[in-house]
């Protein structure tokens, strides 16, 4: 079994940097791609970044895509979002996922949130304007 603890999120003022980090823990992720997405109040959870195997490729959505930057350590079995330019509409809970399945030797990046199968408790993101 899989768990991930996020941790880093907070109450930060727009155009202000946020580093949220995520580490997994019960077996070893380096074939899986992993992501993060996020809920806001009273929308669907939505993909946000996402980044295969070995780091070497990665998606992110349009809305983040310059601001945020997602990165992995597979000898930490670590994930973290850098987030710049924080606008209020960033403002959401953001979860950790883990691919359902590996992608070992692929560059492949799942977007949508049923391909994700192990989830953080998520982390609250609060932008003030």
């Amino acid at each position: 079994q899989v768990q991930l603890v996020e941790s880093g999120g907070g109450l930060v003022a727009a155009g202000d940097s946020l580093r949220l980090s995520c580490a997994a823990s019960g077996r070893t992720l380096i074939s899986y791609p992993m992501g993060w997405l996020r809920q806001a109040p009273g929308k669907s959870r939505e993909f946000v970044a996402g980044i295969n195997w070995n780091g070497r490729s990665t998606l992110y959505a349009d809305s983040v895509k310059g601001r945020f930057t997602i990165s992995r350590d597979n000898a930490k079995n670590t994930v973290s979002l850098e987030m710049n330019s924080l606008k209020p509409e960033d403002t959401a809970v953001y979860y950790c996922a883990v691919s359902r399945q590996g992608y070992p030797f692929s560059g492949y990046v799942p977007r949508r949130d049923e391909e994700y199968g192990y989830w953080g408790q998520g982390t609250q993101v609060t932008v003030s304007s």
